[in-house]
């Protein structure tokens, strides 16, 4: 098979890493960049202490645009990328979680189209090739993996559909990796971000469309986060967790932007879109049951998976380390307060109600083709039943 390789012209990855940001942009001749991130990150301080103030000490001209909200929808974009077509701006920097980052992303691709273009022009199966500015991602959670791949979500607020939008207008000029930036984030973000993260390595690897560069990819991120998840969730300023997770991340990220995702995430982004439900936490609480729905037809897969990730060894056959998989997905939930849909407060009139735009928006948004068990538009119907409560 022939596989296209994609990642970032330059990834810095450290401790400290952020405050090389100014050189960073000096490689690539830029200094004058939109910083876009989220309303917390600039009544924290964070952006400033961390980006804000050394850009400037360089000598940088910069401004900020930090309207982004958890879900990116369409609007924001639409209002970023009038920003950024109306200032004299050299690229974009996503400096955040998954959020700031894919909306960096989209407005790019969607300032380099003509005005009045809607951002439902680029969903798959569209190509989104071209951005006006290079991005450079700066990642605060170890989770989307976004500062590494040519995909962004956003959401259209007219039909409450979570678009994937894919290209490499997506694609990162550059990313800065710097794990100190996650010392803050509370519980359960990293919970959410991580097994978010679990997922990407998860489903590259079983994916129709895996490749050996992303299998290298995704074994080396699961092996990281399935010894890290857990101590990282329970020691917020634990460093070596920390870091494992931020670069594990950044792998699995690298592993679906080469791969792809497949039916979890395909499912995931219309709880997402209808019910409000942080990316990371709706991937959890379906993965468990799409991964036993797909279980026997990747079977060697999902047993190495469980091998890479400890909860396996080399003497298990396929068959007991993949319900070793299994079982530790089911245990990963439970110690780290992964709630079922019932629990969350999503009321079942609704959830039952939403069923048949949910499965359909899932298929058509392409990732359940790549799973190893394709299914049908009933069997996506009784996931989100099963998964439910």
């Amino acid at each position: 098979m022939t596989a296209t390789i994609v990642s970032p012209r330059l990834m810095r990855i450290g401790g400290g890493s952020v405050g090389q940001a100014a050189e960073v942009l000096g490689l690539f001749g830029l200094s004058r960049p939109l910083v876009v991130t989220d309303p917390w990150m600039v009544s924290s301080g964070t952006v400033e202490r961390a980006l804000l103030a050394p850009l400037r000490a360089a000598g940088l001209r910069l401004e900020v645009f930090s309207e982004t909200v958890p879900d990116p929808t369409d609007t924001v974009i639409a209002a970023g990328a009038a920003m950024l077509r109306g200032g004299e701006f050299d690229c974009l920097i996503g400096f955040g979680g998954g959020s700031p980052m894919d909306t960096a992303k989209a407005m790019a691709i969607l300032a380099a189209a003509a005005p009045g273009t809607p951002m439902r022009s680029f969903k798959v199966p569209a190509q989104a090739d071209r951005g006006l500015v290079p991005v450079i991602c700066i990642p605060t959670t170890a989770g989307t993996g976004s500062e590494a791949t040519r995909f962004t979500v956003i959401t259209d607020t007219e039909t409450d559909e979570k678009m994937l939008i894919a290209g490499l207008g997506a694609l990162p000029l550059a990313a800065i990796v710097d794990y100190e930036l996650t010392f803050s984030v509370p519980p359960r973000t990293t919970a959410d971000t991580g097994i978010d993260s679990l997922t990407h390595a998860l489903e590259a690897y079983v994916s129709k469309r895996a490749n050996p560069h992303a299998d290298s990819l995704a074994l080396s991120a699961m092996q990281l986060i399935g010894r890290h998840l857990r101590p990282a969730y329970h020691q917020p300023r634990n460093a070596a967790a920390r870091e494992a997770m931020m670069l594990g991340a950044m792998q699995a990220g690298l592993a679906f932007s080469n791969s792809s995702v497949a039916l979890v995430h395909g499912m995931s982004r219309p709880i997402g879109a209808h019910f409000h439900v942080p990316h990371g936490l709706s991937n959890a609480m379906l993965l468990p049951a799409v991964t036993e729905f797909g279980l026997n037809d990747a079977l060697p897969r999902y047993a190495e998976a469980a091998r890479a990730m400890g909860v396996a060894t080399r003497e298990d056959s396929d068959e007991a380390a993949a319900s070793k998989l299994l079982e530790e997905l089911r245990a990963l939930n439970q110690e780290l307060g992964v709630p079922t849909p019932k629990d969350y407060g999503i009321g079942g009139n609704r959830w039952e109600g939403l069923l048949p735009l949910m499965a359909q928006q899932a298929l058509a948004s392409g990732s359940p083709a790549n799973n190893p068990r394709v299914p049908s538009e009933a069997e996506i119907i009784d996931l989100y039943r099963r998964v439910y409560a």
